[in-house]
């Protein structure tokens, strides 16, 4: 998809400060819109700088700082046409000891905190009768794998909020779709590779091969700017026939 598509278009990204969040940052101030990068990070600052958009610092499990990020883009822009829920991180380690406290904080960001922007943006929307919410959600809202119950759970959680809120804002022209990829290759999947190796008791050479490739029809990991490009065709007139669909960029791992 090229031009400038999204035009005139405000979106909020979070996570936007680095790997998938940034790449779909970027991909949506080239197809025209305004983009407001939010992070936990101040590195979003830089993000924000290089697409000309605006940065907007805030921890996405604090509810207070979900609601400023939607106030503050409304009070300078005036409306949100576009919200990504990309935010997230991992935690591996078997249920029995998994930290309750990381628990919360798994669920507050990833399913609590798409779902207060999904509340405190749908006002705008609903009055401009256009609207995109796109969840990142993963392969692991779709299928488990041992040892993640916290983003398990939570991206599972995900697609249940989307498929929800797609039969609410379908009569408005509200569009709310997942987007559930395998392993992309970022900074927080390379982080991943030691805690699976710790907690699996296998070398670390062995995990991309064996854990994140191996259920794959493709054997390769996605790249963020593929992420990116698909959020950008559902924001597009095209895309706007896909509305509670939990899409998958598994590279064949449901094929089985």
């Amino acid at each position: 998809m090229t031009g400038k598509n999204l035009a005139g278009k405000v979106a909020v990204v979070t996570g936007a400060a680095s790997g998938v969040g940034k790449s779909i940052a970027e991909r949506l101030a080239a197809e025209g819109a305004r983009v407001v990068v939010a992070d936990i990070s101040a590195g979003g600052a830089q993000v924000a700088q290089d697409i000309g958009g605006f940065f907007i610092q805030g921890d996405s499990s604090r509810r207070a700082d979900c609601r400023k990020l939607i106030d503050e883009t409304l009070a300078r822009y005036r409306t949100i046409h576009i919200l990504v829920n990309n935010a997230g991180f991992q935690h591996v380690s078997p249920i029995e000891d998994f930290p309750e406290d990381i628990w919360d904080n798994m669920i507050a960001v990833m399913l609590t905190a798409p779902f207060l922007l999904t509340r405190y943006a749908w006002p705008a929307m609903k009055t401009q009768r256009w609207g995109r919410v796109i969840n990142i959600s993963s392969i692991h809202g779709q299928v488990a794998s041992p040892h993640k119950a916290g983003y398990v759970s939570a991206k599972h959680g995900l697609i249940g909020l989307t498929r929800t809120a797609a039969l609410e804002g379908g009569p408005f022209g509200i569009t709310v779709n997942a987007i559930c990829p395998a392993y992309v290759r970022t900074p927080l999947v390379n982080s991943q590779i030691a805690d699976q190796a710790r907690t699996r008791g296998i070398p670390t050479e062995e995990v991309i091969e064996k854990i994140m490739l191996e259920p794959a029809a493709v054997k390769r990991l996605i790249e963020p700017e593929e992420v990116a490009e698909f959020v950008a065709y559902l924001c597009s007139p095209p895309g706007g026939v896909f509305t509670g669909a939990a899409l998958s960029m598994d590279l064949g791992w449901t094929a089985r």
